[in-house]
């Protein structure tokens, strides 16, 4: 069985003697408003908790030692500032930070990092931090957008932002700081183009920068969610640890 520790409560000759072999998961959230009705860190607080959990689980089975680092908990969040609550970095600046961290996991003698990401808007900088950390620094870098391991859920926009899927996970993992969550009827449709990503200001102010029900979701359908993401996000961090 792999021991799995976490970076911020482990000793320098621990984590020297772990590090070679080791996996390290690096959770990148953000802090930003999630409407009126969710915590501002939500994402940091989803992509850790998921994180943790399935390195726990993944341990029994994992040939590595699975090093859990502190969740980065700003993120590329431009977008959120209009409504307030939001704590950014400029894509450039998060992408330095990702580098940064994975060079100072490599001349340690570190050799595996997986990001696991909780933030859309962070979405494209990992994926090319993790690119470049692989270049530049000899680490064999994964990413993994955590929502992206759901099953398809009908009518329900996963992640959507600070609606019924968010929502749910929250209520699951730290009901108390869930507010009064908002009703609206109908839903507001943002602009959208099939195949195309849009980027746009007036999108978020149409939408009042939330999205879908977050008056549908409950505790239980968010447990439900949690124990499964964990579960596919271990089989990654096992399947990774078994190829690297």
């Amino acid at each position: 069985m792999a021991s799995t520790v976490r970076w911020a409560e482990t000793g320098r000759q621990a984590l020297a003697d772990q590090l070679h072999d080791a996996v390290v998961l690096l959770p990148v959230g953000a802090t930003e408003q999630h409407g009126p009705h969710l915590p501002t860190g939500t994402d940091a607080l989803i992509a850790d908790a998921v994180c943790e959990a399935a390195a726990a689980q993944a341990a029994p089975r994992s040939p590595r030692p699975l090093i859990v680092a502190p969740a980065i908990p700003v993120g590329a969040s431009d977008h959120h500032l209009p409504f307030g609550g939001t704590l950014s970095l400029t894509p450039e600046t998060l992408s330095a930070v990702l580098l940064d961290l994975a060079r100072s996991i490599a001349v340690q003698g570190g050799r595996r990092l997986i990001l696991v990401n909780g933030h859309g808007g962070n979405v494209g900088v990992c994926h090319a931090a993790a690119a470049a950390a692989g270049t530049r620094h000899g680490l064999a870098v994964g990413h993994v957008d955590y929502w992206r391991m759901a099953e398809a859920e009908r009518d329900v926009p996963v992640p959507g932002h600070a609606g019924e899927f968010e929502t749910s996970l929250v209520l699951a993992l730290r009901p108390e700081l869930v507010g009064n969550r908002p009703r609206r009827d109908p839903v507001p449709e943002p602009p959208a183009v099939p195949g195309v990503d849009l980027h746009t200001a007036a999108l978020w102010r149409a939408i009042d920068g939330y999205t879908d029900r977050p008056e549908a979701a409950d505790a239980a359908t968010g447990r439900h969610r949690l124990d499964r993401l964990v579960t596919l996000l271990a089989d990654r961090i096992v399947d990774i640890a078994r190829t690297l």
